[in-house]
């Protein structure tokens, strides 16, 4: 059993975002163009941009981004056990981040005496 219809999701966000583009059209076309700069340099194939928007999308905690990129890193021959090492640096970096920034709680902890 899925968490949710992630291929309804993908859709429903895919037609907001055409409707936005309808609305303001620039806004759109610039986040496609910031989309797809990476992929103009090939250095980093298809593949392996998906991995890491799959990981930087669970790190934002969009599920909007989660199903397209999934779907794409799917698409693009990314297998579960590479998407499950992605998401590990993901889980790695966050934590990361968690304790960077309890360091900065203890310091204005300490501020405050």
């Amino acid at each position: 059993m899925h968490m949710m219809d992630w291929n309804g999701y993908r859709e429903q966000v895919l037609a907001g975002v055409g409707g936005l583009g309808k609305l303001t059209p620039d806004t759109v076309r610039g986040y496609a163009t910031l989309g797809g700069a990476g992929a103009k340099t090939g250095r980093l194939d298809q593949k392996t941009r998906e991995l890491i928007a799959v990981a930087c999308a669970v790190s934002l905690r969009c599920d909007g981004c989660i199903t397209v990129h999934t779907d794409a890193a799917r698409k693009a021959g990314a297998t579960p056990e590479e998407l499950a090492e992605a998401l590990g640096v993901a889980i790695s970096l966050n934590a990361g981040a968690a304790l960077v920034y309890s360091t900065r709680a203890m310091d204005a902890y300490s501020d405050h005496e």
